[in-house]
């Protein structure tokens, strides 16, 4: 049962009426739908070029939809109901490999499995990528999507991209849509490049992209769990000591897994595989127990039930290697040796079998599983030591307060570099991703809320972190254009290559500051960061949630449970 599993749905619907897209976990972060009047599948450039060039023609707005949509914002929302979704589903082709110049060119539609599978086949290799297998090569770019490295030229894809075709609006003269080709060969177009790297998909349809690869290697891989009093020191340090070295933290159990993780010679034994445990298809059934009793310990507020659970998950994830094998196998010992291939991504709940949804990935919608909001931000290196130690400081008020987080595998810490990308990562920093309890009730508060509210504003607020454009909740991309030093030469080439606005919408205007900022203010608005509270009302005080200061960080406004309104 766990190797088979009822593939996701497609993001878009469409009937007689229209379409409609949503994410991978079924709502946004309003949990609005989004709907467009109709969606194309184009299966290569030339019809992509027609696609574009008919609805810029007809001055419709356009977004780029991916296969599995795996994103939290509303990125791929066009304005109003008249609007066209572009899936670049059918746009999968391997284009070319060239093995000499380890280069391979893509179609955007690709998805991670397929680039890495296809290079390791012509004995090359992606350096660094997301460690989950399901987003393509062009929703990658579209976010900056990384995995964790400080070396080389770092872990963003981006970052190894050395050519890239877009198809963006045109003039009458270009039949309405114009194939723009940037290559870093030529030093005229380095700007557009550093624009389309990190795009948010205002600048048109990715199309094809050339990425640099690295000859095939292996890999030599270990975990190793301490305590977390030195959490803060060993963090800066940890990622010059190893390559792909990362760290799983949970705050409420003082402890930490620090991820010892180097490239060995190509003769050193071992086929080992890395099937996170987390990413495996699961019973149904499970899920649904899981969910049950997460919801129970939610209503009755039991924090003990959560960090038991959370000690379940945790030495049930060490007991099986969080889902190595040293042999595609079994488990039988660190270190676990591989090739790169094998050990740098999974997503096998991805799989395309049909049970019946008697297995899913854990978040599918379509059965009651998890359902989550991400945090995610990168505090850069100069200031991580203090973060790490504010919110240590938290946790020894409240010991109990991230429990919920380690039962979504803890506070997971990869590490990436500064980059020419003009959205890309400003320095080099620690990317903190948060994984924690959404209730399918909106105005429902989560317990210790204002914990996990107070180090998300602390981390924007005070140590001025960068948000992942793919996660996040409306409050993390207020204002957070202001950071990006470049960015009004982003704006400059979003100008250029779609003065209409086509691939725009009202939230990414919102987003690069060009309308009035994506806070939603209302009642309860700030139980799922549509707003920073500033009244009582903003978080549920019918429930005894009140808007009060911070703990630690003073200056945050965060929803609070008390006994008794002070």
């Amino acid at each position: 049962m766990l190797v088979s599993a009822t593939p996701p749905e497609d993001p878009i619907r469409c009937t007689s009426s229209g379409c409609t897209i949503t994410n991978s976990y079924g709502t946004f972060p309003d949990r609005s739908t989004c709907r467009a009047e109709a969606a194309a599948f184009p299966t290569s450039e030339e019809e992509l070029v027609w696609v574009v060039g008919n609805a810029t023609k007809s001055g419709r707005k356009m977004k780029v939809a991916t296969r599995f949509s795996h994103s939290i914002p509303k990125l791929v929302c066009p304005d109003g109901e008249e609007g066209l979704l572009v899936s670049t589903k059918n746009m999968k082709r391997i284009v070319r490999v060239d093995q000499q110049a380890m280069r391979m060119t893509v179609e955007g539609g690709v998805t991670l499995r397929q680039l890495i599978e296809e290079a390791a086949k012509a004995g090359m290799a992606l350096p660094y990528a997301p460690y989950w297998w399901g987003v393509t090569v062009g929703g990658m770019l579209g976010t900056g999507a990384h995995g964790s490295s400080l070396w080389g030229k770092g872990s963003a894809v981006h970052d190894y991209v050395v050519a890239m075709r877009i198809v963006s609006p045109g003039g009458p003269g270009d039949g309405y849509a114009r194939i723009r080709t940037m290559d870093v060969s030529t030093n005229s177009s380095h700007a557009e490049m550093d624009a389309v790297k990190v795009s948010l998909g205002v600048l048109g349809v990715i199309s094809q992209v050339t990425l640099q690869l690295q000859p095939l290697f292996k890999r030599s891989l270990t975990y190793s769990i301490k305590n977390d009093s030195d959490l803060g020191k060993q963090a800066i340090n940890f990622g010059n000591q190893h390559e792909f070295a990362d760290i799983l933290w949970y705050p409420s159990q003082q402890k930490v897994v620090y991820r010892i993780d180097d490239r060995v010679t190509l003769d050193a034994f071992g086929n080992g595989l890395y099937d996170f445990t987390p990413f495996r298809s699961t019973p149904s059934l499970i899920l649904a127990l899981v969910r049950s009793t997460e919801e129970l310990q939610e209503c009755l507020n039991d924090a003990d039930g959560k960090c038991n659970s959370a000690k379940l998950v945790s030495s049930t994830l060490e007991t099986n290697a969080y889902g190595l094998t040293n042999n595609g196998i079994i488990f039988t010992g660190y270190p676990v040796i591989g090739y790169h291939d094998r050990l740098q991504s999974s997503g096998t709940c991805l799989g395309s079998l049909q049970d019946g949804l008697i297995t899913a990935c854990p978040w599918d919608p379509r059965v009651k599983g998890e359902f989550f909001y991400q945090t995610t931000f990168s505090v850069g290196l100069s200031m991580v030591k203090n973060f790490i130690e504010d919110i240590q400081q938290l946790i020894a008020l409240e010991p109990k307060a991230l429990c919920g987080v380690e039962l979504y595998n803890g506070i997971l810490m990869r590490y990436v570099t500064a980059s020419s990308a003009y959205l890309g990562k400003q320095e080099d920093a620690i990317d903190f991703d948060i994984t924690y309890y959404r209730s399918k009730d909106p105005l429902r508060p989560r317990l210790y809320e204002d914990v996990l509210e107070e180090i998300e504003q602390m981390a924007l607020f005070k140590y001025n972190a960068l948000p992942h454009w793919g996660k996040n909740r409306n409050v993390a991309f207020d204002g957070v254009i202001k950071k990006y030093k470049r960015a009004q030469e982003f704006l400059k080439v979003k100008e250029m290559y779609d003065p209409l606005g086509l691939f725009s919408s009202e939230w990414t205007d919102q987003v690069l500051g060009l309308k009035e900022g994506v806070s939603i203010v209302r009642d309860g608005c700030a139980l799922e960061g549509l707003c920073i509270c500033s009244q009582d009302a903003h978080c549920a005080p019918n429930k005894g949630y009140y808007c009060r200061p911070g703990k630690v960080y003073k200056e945050a406004r965060v929803c609070t449970r008390i006994s008794s309104k002070t």
